[in-house]
């Protein structure tokens, strides 16, 4: 016997999508213009030099964050694979208020057969000014240290380039996040390697390499670089990089050696340790539970559990679809949040699915071994989108309920190539590491290309329909990565989108805010010195308002190359304040103190005591 399941695609008429779409107000401005000799592909290595714009499809990426101390997050750092730069510049619209300022490892080792991935603001020093981590294909990350001695416009004397591994070694990433992972109360580094440790990747003089290699599987690849886990210890002095320790052992080997393309971090279990979602192409996620004491990473899998009606791809550790970003949205006041992946969903090609896990249980089920939550992407009608990349959530309507935006797009041509790689990946998995019996990929190929970027919008029920039309917002960008943040200070949710081989846009958004509270959370350097104090990336703030409970998480980093500002957004509606539990985690464990939430921008400073005090 042969059971089926039938099931129609919710969405809403057109009458109904133009109403929801009255909601928001976006305007577009160029955040950067075309260089000088521009490239539109990437040199590489002869052994992958038939595919040479499949290998070039990433390295565009952004964060958005507060350098100069205004108060909100007015400065981008921008990575732009056309001239392989990495600027910090302003927003746009900021007055011209200083020219972009690039970002060279002076003194390292550096090359063309290396290229910038991302950009992640991180005060890794403590001393109270924002570092920031740039990543690359080629070697490892570069710690590019903040020397000013106070807040205003950076210049070319303003940060320091100092190896994050030394001696520098070859890692070709995709992906960095921050978070304090063994609870000892500092940063910590996660480091997404994708293309094997050593493959020179990028170098066209490499014709000996015999590290390179793609996939193994469509489904079960494992022979990617390994990520990495870096715990730090800050030195106690300003603009000195702190101390690093590898505890990548921690991961499981099959979590280690996954082609990830981002990580996750959030507190599932409620004890101040962040969880890690692995987001990885060509396999299975992961879902890791932290045990972790100071200075000893314990990262658990668990897993979920497959029923009748249940595809295995859907099953969170067993699925094989192709992770490409994640990111994590509360509904109200629920515990635990939704778990929102991006993958490839073209229509007629790699029609696969992108992945909502929606909670169906309680935080203590993950210390248990059990997976509190249930797939349910179709039935939200947010299952298909594209070739998605990154997945951000955000409020944008300043309702108290997240919109969700995902970048999309891999080669811009005129040759629709999905017929070749639909055959690809139905073929022999023994042959797809050898590029040689890969289709040739060239600029004038197509694959996904011309696709917009969705907004998905929740209604009244939760069910999401894409209103990138009906906002104005649906141009064919060929994006890779979002910067959330009120980057102009009016108290509306804007984006920053990094574009691969075009411009980058801001997405502006109009809609007053009047009633919207930007927190950020910080706490005393522990140098005693620099430009200001130390974000507390990791901080939970539950805002129990009697209508809109609203709950979020500081993981700036989270995604696919884009870094969100670091502050929590909430709605208090009617513009009255409203009561909120901040908790954090530092050396001596978990702290929570309430505090009363206004609109504007805010700043809770905590202390080891326990004490939050709101300005």
């Amino acid at each position: 016997m042969a059971f089926s399941l039938f099931t129609i695609r919710p969405d809403v008429g057109a009458a109904e999508a133009r109403r929801m779409a009255e909601r928001f107000d976006f305007t577009v401005e160029r955040v950067n213009s075309e260089p000088d000799g521009a490239a539109k592909e990437r040199s590489v290595a002869p052994a992958v030099e038939r595919i040479r714009s499949w290998i070039s499809a990433v390295g565009a990426a952004t964060a958005v964050f507060d350098l100069r101390e205004s108060g909100f997050p007015a400065d981008v750092c921008l990575v732009d694979p056309r001239d392989d730069s990495v600027t910090v510049r302003p927003v746009p619209g900021d007055g011209g208020a200083y020219d972009p300022v690039r970002l060279s490892p002076d003194g390292l080792r550096y090359d063309d057969t290396m290229a910038p991935m991302g950009c992640v603001p991180a005060d890794l020093d403590e001393d109270g000014d924002r570092d920031l981590l740039v990543y690359y294909w080629g070697r490892s990350p570069v710690l590019f240290l903040n020397t000013a001695t106070e807040p205003g416009p950076p210049t070319a004397r303003t940060f320091r380039a100092v190896e994050l591994i030394e001696p520098m070694e070859v890692w070709n990433s995709t992906g960095l996040n921050v978070g304090d992972v063994d609870g000892d109360g500092h940063l910590d580094v996660l480091v997404a390697n994708y293309f094997p440790d050593g493959a020179r990747v990028l170098d066209p003089t490499a014709t000996e390499e015999s590290r390179m290699a793609m996939q193994d599987s469509m489904a079960l690849a494992r022979n990617a670089g390994t990520n990495r886990v870096l715990l730090t210890t800050p030195s106690g002095e300003p603009d000195t990089k702190p101390a690093l320790v590898d505890h990548s052992n921690a991961l499981p080997a099959h979590a280690a050696s996954a082609w990830t393309l981002a990580m996750g971090l959030q507190d599932l279990t409620g004890d101040a340790l962040p969880e890690l979602y692995q987001a990885n192409d060509f396999g299975p996620d992961q879902l890791l539970v932290n045990r972790s004491t100071p200075g000893d990473v314990r990262l658990v899998e668990v897993t979920g559990e497959r029923d009748l009606t249940t595809p295995k791809s859907q099953v969170l550790g067993h699925d094989s679809f192709k992770g490409m970003g994640v990111t994590f949205t509360y509904q109200g006041d629920a515990e635990l949040p939704a778990i929102m992946v991006s993958n490839i969903t073209t229509p007629y090609a790699l029609h696969e699915s992108n992945l909502a896990f929606v909670p169906d249980g309680d935080p203590a089920e993950l210390l248990d071994g059990t997976l509190p939550y249930d797939e349910r992407s179709e039935e939200l009608g947010i299952a298909r989108g594209g070739w998605c990349w990154d997945i951000k959530a955000g409020d944008f309507d300043n309702d108290g309920v997240d919109e969700v935006m995902q970048a999309n797009g891999f080669l811009e041509g005129d040759v629709d190539r999905w017929p070749l790689l639909q055959e690809l990946a139905m073929g022999n998995d023994d042959l797809l590491r050898y590029p040689e019996v890969w289709p040739e990929f060239g600029p004038e190929d197509d694959l996904s290309g011309h696709e917009s970027n969705p907004l998905w919008v929740a209604d009244a029920d939760g069910r999401y329909t894409d209103l990138a039309a009906e906002v104005g917002i649906a141009a064919p960008y060929n994006s890779r990565g979002f910067g959330f943040g009120d980057v102009d200070g009016d108290g509306s949710l804007d984006v920053v989108v990094a574009n691969q081989w075009e411009d980058s846009v801001l997405l502006r958004n109009e809609v007053p805010a009047d009633d919207a509270a930007h927190v950020r959370v910080v706490r005393e350097s522990v140098t005693g010195s620099g430009t200001g104090k130390v974000d507390v990336i990791g901080a939970r703030i539950e805002l129990r308002h009697p209508d809109r409970p609203q709950r979020r998480q500081l993981y700036p980093a989270n995604g696919h190359a884009g870094v969100s500002a670091s502050e929590l957004h909430f709605v208090l509606p009617g513009g009255e304040p409203a009561p909120a539990v901040v908790s954090w985690r530092d050396a001596d464990g978990k702290h929570s103190a309430r505090v009363e939430l206004r609109p504007g921008h805010r700043t809770v400073t905590v202390d080891d005591s326990g004490t939050a005090v709101v300005r």
